[in-house]
């Protein structure tokens, strides 16, 4: 019987984690290490309460503090881990006043997410710089806003948090500018996709520069200055950088555990680490994709929760394995939602498929009923096998694009081909979509499209 499990992190991992081992478990002692005090709170929400949008920062707790202890899980907020000790199966933290605890287990659950890439610029630590990644980021940066009360903000980067965070400083009143390394915007999707996304922004007074390479960040009385190598200056009453992130996998590292793709602890499907008794989970470790066979590294809050189920129960004796990620991502922008998931034509290329992708344009359901919407939707399969790969979808808020993106991401999670995705049974009305779904029109664009390349 597990006696002690300790869990290092109180994000999404590892509140799933623990929930499940006290759900499978109710006498093992499960306890919860975290750096801050803000337990399973929604990091994916900061940029709605920074918007005012969601006006208390509390709404964003998933479950109180007290919610997790009514679970009998064990918290110790504002405890930062030191060192794991394998050899004597114990963790090694201090608290907020610097005093050291040991805390002994018989299974250890690494949880430790990621953090922000920091760039290495000249004016990085500038007052008036912010990252978002926890909720103190969130604090501090709203603190700044409401006292300072900036007319204008910069932020590098055009990715998920970057699209959101120009969203929610336009909504707040700011003037945005949007300064980005890859010659589009919303990176992880093909620029003639990206570019449609830079329209939405522009239309909402956004400023846009691709090609924008970073040098350095000045400042100039009470304003920033962020320079690019050419020699282009943007001005900015503050600065947000939101580059990305990488994996928090120090610890592990210390205590001689593997690592593995972009620095993240190496993991199987157990979501067990190379040390016995020792699980990883989240953002800190690996992720298996599905797709592809083959473990990678996607950071996403639905992963951290799926992995951290995983752990808990297997750390309790079960034997479940992660059924992998397909990096299946949808991101509010304005009046757009832009999703995506599986490959797109460059990424499997670089796995040796053999790609072709399709693009429709229509509507999200039929046209004479009132509001329908157009969508923008580039299907791609293997033209060998005929294989479903992947999708990238862009359309307008309320047309369903996470319905739609969803069925892609179940379809591919099953294996089925693109010819298949034309048997299944989906709902129809007039108000909502068509006989055939736009889904199932984008499979038959890709297969007029393939019929040609032959």
């Amino acid at each position: 019987m597990i006696k002690d499990m300790v869990v290092i992190g109180g994000s999404d991992a590892g509140i799933s984690a623990s929930l499940r081992a006290k759900e499978l478990s109710s006498d093992t002692e499960v306890t919860m290490i975290l750096a801050d005090r803000y337990p399973n709170f929604s990091i994916c929400g900061l940029p709605f309460y920074l918007s005012g949008e969601v006006p208390d920062w509390k709404a964003l707790a998933h479950r109180t503090a007290a919610e997790i202890e009514g679970k009998g899980i064990r918290l110790f907020p504002e405890h930062r881990v030191t060192a794991i000790i394998p050899d004597r199966k114990e963790v090694l933290a201090t608290d907020a006043e610097g005093r050291y605890r040991a805390f002994p287990y018989d299974k250890l659950v690494i949880a430790t997410g990621g953090v922000s890439q920091v760039p290495s610029l000249s004016g990085i630590e500038l007052p008036g710089v912010f990252f978002l990644r926890w909720m103190a980021d969130g604090f501090a940066f709203q603190e700044y806003i409401n006292t300072r009360r900036p007319a204008s903000i910069c932020i590098i980067g055009a990715g998920y948090i970057g699209m959101e965070m120009a969203d929610a400083m336009t909504h707040r009143g700011l003037s945005v500018t949007v300064v980005e390394f890859l010659p589009s915007v919303l990176t992880s999707f093909d620029p003639s996709l990206g570019g449609i996304v830079r329209a939405e922004l522009e239309r909402h007074g956004v400023q846009v520069f691709n090609d924008f390479a970073v040098e350095r960040i000045k400042s100039s009385g009470n304003a920033l200055s962020v320079r690019s190598v050419a020699g282009q200056a943007i001005a900015a009453d503050m600065v947000l950088v939101a580059v990305g992130s990488r994996p928090e996998a120090a610890l592990a590292r210390a205590a001689g555990i593997e690592i593995g793709v972009k620095g993240a602890i190496r993991v199987n499907q157990r979501m067990e680490t190379s040390l016995q008794e020792i699980f990883a989970a989240g953002d800190c470790a690996e992720t298996h994709h599905r797709l592809l066979g083959k473990n990678t590294y996607l950071p996403l809050g639905t992963t951290a929760h799926k992995q951290g189920r995983v752990a808990g129960e297997n750390a309790l004796g079960g034997n479940r394995e992660y059924a992998g990620t397909l990096g299946t991502q949808s991101v509010k922008i304005f009046d757009l939602v832009a999703a995506r998931t599986g490959l797109k034509d460059d990424e499997a290329l670089r796995e040796r498929l053999s790609p072709l992708s399709a693009d429709i344009e229509t509507w999200d359901h039929k046209v004479y009923y009132p509001h329908a919407e157009k969508m923008t939707i580039r299907i791609t399969g293997d033209r060998k096998t005929g294989k479903l790969l992947g999708a990238q979808i862009i359309g307008a808020y309320g047309a369903e694009i996470s319905k739609r993106i969803d069925m892609v991401a179940a379809s591919i999670h099953n294996g089925m081909t693109m010819e298949s995705l034309n048997d299944l049974d989906l709902s129809y009305t007039p108000p909502l979509s068509s006989p055939w779904d736009p889904i199932q029109m984008a499979a038959q664009a890709w297969d007029q499209a393939n019929n040609k390349s032959l």
